[in-house]
């Protein structure tokens, strides 16, 4: 069910229920499919006898309809994969954010002067704390990695497993490097990717215009750079014998790239 924090204007939304408020926002008929979902808006009192959105909902409908900069954040985990995100309107930022096993996500306003802090706050990366940062790389195939991957997932779900030695089994058994990558493996806290998106101009030509960043968060072994398949990465672009490199870097390093996502002025301007 829809609901809403009054006292910080949050909001939790499934999907269907953002369609509708998008839909009825922008005057459009809200399909009969989605009937339930709206019936849940108004008994939240999101929307009114008269099908007039709440005042609250304003702020965070316009920048929804109307994003200048669409910023998604995939991050994944032992607990699935979760979709997070900004959209970046004209006036107002508004950050949306998933929970595990929950259908709606949190809807809210940030202050926009914030927005590297909340996107650096949605992969939980730290400054802070005894996070090992000299450089250092590890290279395999993504075969390879799935293999691992795959294995820590069997071992986690077999009480008493020997975690690593599963992974390291599997990722010997694919031609990967053993070692390292199954320390990473069995730390691996999430994997993450941003990717901010605008229309903007390239050579001229008008059009979207994205950006990304990828990383892994392992936890007492520090972060990682995902360098290889290199993003933004195409649909069909990645086969099990495409390279895959991680680089361990400091947080400031990460801080740096999230920074770099986003459009400035001139960039929005084309």
């Amino acid at each position: 069910m829809p609901s809403f924090d009054v006292t910080r204007s949050r909001f939790r939304l499934a999907d269907d229920h953002v369609f509708v408020l998008a839909q009825m926002a922008t005057g459009q008929p809200v399909p009969e499919s989605l009937a339930g979902a709206e019936a849940q808006l108004r008994e939240a009192g999101l929307i009114n006898g008269a099908g007039e959105l709440s005042a609250l909902l304003l702020p965070v409908m316009k920048t929804v309809v109307q994003p200048t900069v669409i910023v998604s954040l995939e991050a994944g985990g032992r607990q699935g994969t979760l979709l997070h995100g900004l959209l970046v309107g004209e006036e107002s930022v508004v950050c949306h954010e998933s929970w595990p096993g929950e259908a709606e996500a949190v809807y809210r306003l940030v202050e926009p002067r914030t927005v590297v802090w909340t996107l650096a706050d949605l992969v939980a990366l730290r400054q802070s704390g005894d996070v090992p940062g000299d450089e250092a790389v590890v290279e395999t195939t993504v075969g390879a990695l799935e293999a691992g991957l795959a294995a820590l997932e069997k071992a986690a779900s077999t009480p008493g497993a020997d975690e690593r030695a599963l992974v390291a089994a599997a990722l010997a058994a694919a031609g990967g490097p053993a070692g390292p990558l199954a320390d990473l493996i069995v730390e691996l806290r999430s994997q993450w990717r941003v990717t901010a998106a605008w229309q903007g101009s390239q050579g001229g030509q008008a059009g979207v215009v994205a950006r990304a960043v990828a990383a892994w968060d392992c936890g007492p072994l520090g972060y990682w750079l995902r360098e290889l398949p290199a993003e933004p990465v195409a649909e069909g672009g990645v086969t099990p014998e495409s390279a895959f490199r991680l680089r361990r870097v400091t947080p400031k390093r990460l801080w740096q790239s999230l920074t770099d996502l986003l459009p400035d002025a001139a960039e929005l301007a084309a």
